[in-house]
């Protein structure tokens, strides 16, 4: 009966359609996080391709290794090495452009020093260019030190003692020196993949939103409910078919985006803390690439599971199509337009909402903290338990709304 169930969504030309746009739209995603990605060569050129990926990992490989004192001061002295020479000083466009290329080894590890050095808000790209080795002692601490400067200042009202405790205890309990390597494919994998499971989920709302409106579209209800199993084991086929689809669609489309962004610009830096790249440097989740890797897939299929078993609710209880392939939608938009009211009460329900979790690699460098039975918590390991119950919880509900529809 299940598969039965899976040939009627698949078998027409709507469900065809919809798988052939998601491959098409996985393919533009894929290429949009890799094509950025380019080597400027020793005539000042941009190349792109396989080949530039291949010589910028070399060039950033030979800086990799534990970012010490004495590296960070080794980097800083190659960057004011480059800036002293006449290619980077002179006025001619291609000249800067081949200093540049010469500092393309370091612009990770550049770009985590002006991090350092800089306000906790902002962000100069020349400020690297003003500091000496000597200040390469001060890289770790300055961290701690810009948080607790904004916690004191312009977040002084938005956090409570404990919180901002438990916040400069996180920043003080990260395992240094950070350790360095090419990254590049992480980074570009990360950007691209809430992209890549919001698109997932919408289009598999339009396919799950018909499996139980079905029936009372095409008048077929009576005699679907009056069949010997028709309010057992076809209604459990119809809920199994759509969490089968889901699963099946959602883990095809993480994987294929994992293998091509990955097997293009390489999995280096697997084990890297989230704090060595410019999107994770302020998050207080001390945690690897690897791990970020992890809660982005497994709460993304969470999050799609939730909203999917969700539409199918709408679709069984309202029989309406058309109604249920409204909720993800309105689950997904919904939060970005509460976000534009300025409190810290919507912004702490905003962080609970189900869209979180299909954007799990920004939702662990938010700064949204929870107190429970007087312990702080942050959002991510909420997000996971309320979600996980609430999946558990819709299974059964789903099921006895539907076996118990009247005809009409």
């Amino acid at each position: 009966m299940m598969i039965y169930e899976l040939k009627k969504i698949f078998v027409k030309r709507s469900g065809k359609i919809a798988v052939l746009l998601l491959l098409l739209l996985l393919g533009l995603t894929s290429y949009f996080a890799v094509c950025d990605v380019k080597y400027i060569n020793e005539q000042g050129q941009a190349e792109k391709g396989f080949s530039a990926v291949r010589m910028l990992r070399q060039a950033r490989k030979e800086w990799e290794g534990e970012l010490t004192e004495e590296r960070l001061a080794k980097v800083i002295e190659e960057n004011s090495r480059i800036n002293a020479t006449p290619e980077f000083n002179s006025d001619d466009v291609q000249m800067q452009d081949i200093a540049y290329g010469w500092k393309q080894g370091i612009y990770d590890i550049r770009a985590m020093l002006v991090r350092s050095f800089g306000k906790f808000r902002e962000y100069d790209y020349y400020l690297a260019d003003r500091l000496e080795p000597e200040d390469a002692s001060k890289f770790y601490d300055n961290r701690v030190l810009q948080l607790e400067e904004w916690l004191d200042g312009e977040a002084k009202d938005t956090f409570s003692e404990e919180e901002k405790a438990f916040l400069i205890d996180r920043y003080k309990n990260i395992e240094t020196p950070f350790y360095y390597d090419y990254f590049a494919g992480w980074d570009a994998l990360f950007e691209f993949f809430p992209t890549v499971i919001m698109i997932t989920v919408l289009i598999l709302g339009f396919l799950a939103a018909g499996i139980f409106s079905g029936e009372f579209q095409m008048k077929t209800d009576a005699i679907f409910f009056s069949s010997y199993h028709g309010r057992g084991r076809a209604s459990v086929a119809k809920l199994g078919a759509g969490f089968l689809m889901v699963t099946a669609v959602y883990w095809v489309m993480v994987l294929l985006y994992t293998g091509i962004v990955l097997g293009y610009l390489g999995a280096d830096g697997a084990g890297l803390l989230i704090q060595t790249s410019g999107r994770g440097w302020k998050s207080f989740y001390n945690i690897t690439n690897w791990q970020e890797y992890l809660l982005i897939v497994f709460g993304g299929y969470l999050g799609s599971l939730f909203m999917l078993l969700l539409v199918m609710l709408v679709s069984a209880k309202f029989r309406s199509a058309t109604l249920a392939v409204m909720v993800p939608f309105i689950l997904i938009f919904l939060p970005a337009f509460l976000q534009s009211f300025p409190y810290v009460i919507v912004s702490k329900i905003c962080a609970l909402l189900p869209d979180q979790l299909l954007q799990m690699n920004l939702a662990v460098c938010y700064f949204s903290l929870y107190q429970i039975g007087g312990k702080v918590v942050g959002a991510v390991p909420i997000l996971m338990v309320i979600y996980l119950l609430l999946v558990l919880l819709l299974c059964p509900v789903i099921y006895q709304v539907y076996r118990r529809a009247e005809v009409r």
